[in-house]
């Protein structure tokens, strides 16, 4: 399997910082290049003064946590690029997958909700294994 790109989707979370450690992994054994993704997803429903809050706050959030990343992945030698898009999180993943044709996406299950939500909504994980064209590394 030849892997070129690896596209790692990150929340935050702790299992999102174990799917990046993966993600630099396999970067490093294939000299692929790393796309780090976070999605900001909007309120529901949607108000402009709300929405425009929240964005700038989780915006900022996020610019603070890629800073750790990118020196964890200069350390490991690696130049990721950072991404931050606003939208539903498994559409966003593999909207970009696709339009950056990556081989592999690395990502953190969380389990989130009850059963009954999980099974009616499906997890962002799940989604990401049925839509995208390409290999999804589920890390636990």
């Amino acid at each position: 399997m030849k892997i070129d790109k690896v596209l790692v989707a990150y929340d935050g979370s702790d299992v999102s910082e174990k799917a990046f450690d993966m993600g630099v992994d396999l970067c490093l054994k294939y000299s692929a290049g790393l796309i780090v993704l976070s999605v900001v997803r909007p309120p529901e429903p949607p108000t402009a003064v709300e929405t425009q809050a929240v964005l700038d706050s989780v915006t900022e959030y996020y610019r603070e946590k890629f800073k750790d990343l990118q020196d964890k992945a200069r350390e490991a030698g690696i130049e990721p690029r950072f991404e931050i898009r606003v939208g539903h999180p498994a559409e966003q993943i593999v909207f970009m997958a696709d339009q950056e044709a990556v081989q592999m996406i690395v990502m953190g299950h969380r389990g989130g909700g009850s059963f009954l939500q999980l099974w009616r909504l499906g997890s962002v994980a799940r989604r990401v294994q049925n839509y995208a064209h390409c290999t999804v590394v589920v890390v636990r």
